[in-house]
């Protein structure tokens, strides 16, 4: 299988590629336009900061390529949130697949720190699919820990397929057409997430 990661200027990418040699899988890392487009799969990961990352993607048009992609598409952490409309990081408008705005967290008593960073257990059970679970969430028990570090959150929504709580309920994962998401990294949650990545190289 032909896997592509999404190169740009975030932080932890490499997380991932080594995720995927462990599967057996080696990815190639690439910004080509016409590479990503022929790709079995495509992961969209990474850590950084909204408005740098949307300005290297635009500055090299990959943020029409990524939208216009037709196989399934995996973003993680920041990934997750630069699929969405909007990010009050950076004050920026992003790739626009989910329709919705990406927030800070707003502590409301002293223990909430920002950022979250830990493990936390999801709710996996779908509003959306009245409550079965998505593909990319199946097989993993009742209420799996995962590992999270985030400022920013994206709101629970009508593409919500798992939630997670800190200091309110958000969404820890997204599905909308060939588009998926973590704001979790899989590739840093043990063998939950590894059954999520092959979930997702599945689909």
């Amino acid at each position: 299988m032909n896997v592509a990661i999404v190169k740009y200027n975030a932080g932890n990418i490499y997380s991932v590629v080594n995720a995927l040699r462990r599967m057996g899988i080696e990815p190639l890392l690439t910004d080509d336009a016409e590479l990503l487009q022929k790709a079995d799969r495509v992961m969209f990961p990474g850590q950084g900061e909204a408005r740098g990352a949307m300005e290297y993607l635009k500055a090299r048009r990959l943020d029409e390529v990524i939208r216009d992609l037709k196989q399934p598409v995996f973003g993680i952490c920041v990934g997750q949130q630069l699929l969405c409309k909007h990010s009050e990081e950076g004050d920026v408008d992003c790739i626009g697949i989910f329709d919705v705005d990406v927030k800070r967290f707003q502590p409301e008593k002293q223990e909430d720190k920002v950022p979250c960073m830990g493990w936390n257990s999801l709710d996996v059970r779908c509003k959306k699919y009245d409550g079965r679970n998505d593909r990319l969430m199946e097989g993993l028990g009742e209420n799996p820990y995962v590992y999270f570090v985030h400022s920013y959150y994206v709101p629970v929504c009508e593409d919500t397929i798992a939630t997670a709580d800190y200091i309110q309920p958000y969404s820890a994962s997204l599905h909308k057409d060939n588009f998926y998401t973590c704001q979790f990294h899989p590739e840093k949650s043990g063998k939950v997430g590894e059954r999520i990545i092959k979930n997702f190289l599945e689909l």
